[in-house]
């Protein structure tokens, strides 16, 4: 496995400064982007491709703080984090409630969708409004959740290699977060359709 923390020449830690890591991948990949390699002759132009595809795939990975996890806890004990098939004890009340709200704003774009006045599509707009509006205020306290684990991560790297059970559940949590926040994010454009 590939160490993307060494290749970029980051440190094994939970968090990363996401400005520095921008700027080091890009001082990495400008001489084997694609759009200054193209002249070169075809192997080293391969080999340019390989390098940057590489390096990009280790951005990618570590700009996250889910994945980042994920890579980390891999490479420290050699396995994958476990996948939870349940919401994390502390989050299930917040899991209900996305259901909830989710489900609710999917039958109201039903009952819109069927609607072909334009007179009773006015009626919709406010309750489309104030759908909108729950569903951004759960996708703020979701979002306000990971700004609390990323403060968590950050006080962990001076100190994290005995901790790797909570750096899992700090991860497994952040995945329930990020998918959580794309669902609300998703009800959200479709009800401004």
């Amino acid at each position: 496995m590939t160490d993307y923390f060494a290749l970029l020449g980051e440190p094994r830690q939970p968090w990363l400064d996401a400005d520095e890591l921008k700027s080091k991948f890009f001082a990495l990949s400008s001489s084997v982007h694609p759009d200054r390699a193209h002249m070169l002759p075809d192997k080293e132009k391969q080999a340019a491709h390989a390098r940057y595809t590489e390096l990009n795939a280790a951005y990618n990975c570590l700009r996250e703080p889910k994945e980042r996890l994920r890579h980390l806890i891999e490479l420290q004990t050699g396995r994958k984090p476990a996948q939870v098939q349940q919401a994390p004890g502390d989050m299930v009340d917040t899991f209900f409630q996305i259901g909830s709200a989710c489900r609710e704003a999917d039958e109201f774009l039903k009952r819109k969708a069927a609607v072909t006045s334009p007179l009773l599509l006015v009626e919709f707009f406010e309750q489309g409004q104030a759908l909108t509006e729950q569903l951004m205020k759960l996708s703020r306290d979701l979002a306000e959740h990971q700004n609390r684990l990323a403060v968590e991560l950050k006080d962990l790297n001076a100190d994290w290699t005995g901790k790797i059970e909570r750096l899992e559940e700090i991860q497994q949590t952040l995945s329930y977060l990020h998918r959580w926040i794309a669902q609300l994010q998703e009800r959200i454009v479709q009800l401004a359709l």
